[in-house]
């Protein structure tokens, strides 16, 4: 089996997220990790599980002024410096019907704000036809540049072994 996980990330927290996600699904499939302005445009032959994830930005997934308000207060500029997780999901090609998929987010631990881009990436992934894998997930951060709170690595890594025994079990539901 083989797993593709997507991530955009300003600051590099979510990126250290989908790391740890990777590392998880690695106990159990071959994973290829992409930053979405090099994912590919289709999903590629023999990929049984896709996992995108990005941060939440304005209760939802970035866009293109929140991504210029994020490298605003990057210093060191910005991890994913292009297009980010919407514009490709909108885009995406290919391998739906055969495809399970989850998403996850990283956010400010305020567990009272609404919105989230996982949900926002979950909606569009159903929408293209995959089926979704139970359980997405957010990941918190202290404050807008980060850090991760403590022990949310290690949790998103125990989340992709579980995602993985998931995808091997065919467990998912529809969104």
């Amino acid at each position: 089996m083989r797993a593709l996980v997507v991530f955009e990330s300003m600051f590099g927290n979510t990126q250290t997220i989908a790391e740890a996600i990777a590392e998880g699904l690695s106990t159990r499939m071959d994973v290829d990790l992409v930053e979405v302005g090099e994912a590919p445009k289709a999903v590629p032959e023999g990929v049984d599980l896709l996992v995108v994830g990005g941060p939440t930005h304005a209760f939802g997934m970035s866009r293109p002024a929140t991504r210029q308000s994020a490298a605003q207060q990057a210093p060191r500029g910005l991890v994913s410096r292009g297009g980010g997780l919407r514009e490709w999901l909108t885009t995406l090609t290919g391998g739906a019907q055969d495809v399970a998929a989850a998403a996850f987010d990283t956010r400010i631990d305020n567990r009272w704000i609404p919105g989230s881009a996982r949900r926002g990436a979950e909606k569009l992934l159903h929408r293209r036809g995959f089926a979704i894998l139970t359980g997405s997930q957010s990941f918190y951060v202290s404050d807008t540049p980060g850090p991760l709170l403590d022990g949310e690595g290690e949790r998103a890594r125990l989340w992709g072994v579980s995602l993985a025994a998931a995808c091997q079990a065919g467990v998912h539901r529809i969104a």
